[in-house]
């Protein structure tokens, strides 16, 4: 069966990671928005509604977590599956992630193959409980 093309937001300021998790996630067929920080990617948002969001913890202006909480408080978007990038491996982080209602917490480094696992499934799971 083929897979559905989406459109997710990707946001983590090092270039490097951020043309990585467009070349995963493009493999896919889908559309990446790569942005360089939480304050782009929170003025993507206002007018556009992403099947998926990618964010990386620590960003300057404003963290994932921040935008991850103010997402999920926003009835347009509420229901987009928010993955959260982090480095940190430690309750404070997974605690973090729970309060501001993160849909998965990813750790870098990153597989490819279980991050697209991971995207598809939740927007997947997303999308089928919807309809």
């Amino acid at each position: 069966m083929a897979h559905m093309a989406y459109t997710i937001l990707v946001a983590d300021d090092e270039p490097a990671i951020r043309t990585m998790l467009e070349v995963i996630l493009s493999a896919d067929g889908h559309e990446i928005v790569a942005v360089q920080d939480g304050k782009a990617a929170l003025e993507y948002l206002q007018d556009h509604t992403p099947d998926a969001m990618l964010l990386d913890v620590k960003m300057p202006f404003i963290s994932g977590f921040e935008i991850c909480s103010r997402v999920k408080r926003v009835r347009r978007l509420r229901n987009t599956p928010v993955l959260l990038l982090t480095g940190m491996d430690d309750d404070q982080t997974r605690d973090q992630a729970k309060m501001v209602n993160a849909d998965d917490l990813v750790h870098k480094p990153v597989s490819g193959k279980q991050l697209r696992g991971r995207v598809a499934q939740l927007i997947e799971a997303r999308q089928g409980g919807t309809s």
